[in-house]
């Protein structure tokens, strides 16, 4: 009796997640039928209409997070430290060749000229 019982439980569990995995399966075919539905619509309209059917794409500019970023470093500078953007005081010397802040402490090291040979 004790083996028809986990038996039949285990036939319910199965029974169970093949009805979850068939409605999600079926949810995700619903919803692709939905899209490819609104894109046959929106090509047809632009035939009708005699626009250029253009495509769905994502509009991402990376200039747009980039200068988002770079303009709000004034926000973590301290109040006397001028805004990154400030064309008026550019260093002379690229960034690459300044050197680093806390380098002058380091003493354990012989400094060198940036980009001299090995």
């Amino acid at each position: 009796m004790n083996d028809l019982l986990a038996g039949l439980a285990r036939f319910l569990v199965r029974l169970l997640l093949l009805a979850v995995a068939l409605v999600f399966f079926l949810s995700l075919f619903a919803a692709g039928l939905v899209l490819a539905l609104a894109w046959g619509l929106r090509l047809l309209w632009a035939r009708l209409t005699g626009r250029p059917a253009t495509p769905w794409a994502a509009r991402i500019d990376p200039r747009t997070a980039w200068n988002t970023v770079y303009r709000s470093g004034h926000r973590w500078g301290g109040p006397g430290r001028p805004t990154p953007g400030a064309a008026d005081e550019r260093p002379e010397v690229p960034a690459h060749r300044r050197p680093l802040p806390g380098a002058e402490d380091v003493t354990d090291v012989q400094p060198r000229e940036p980009g001299g040979g090995a």
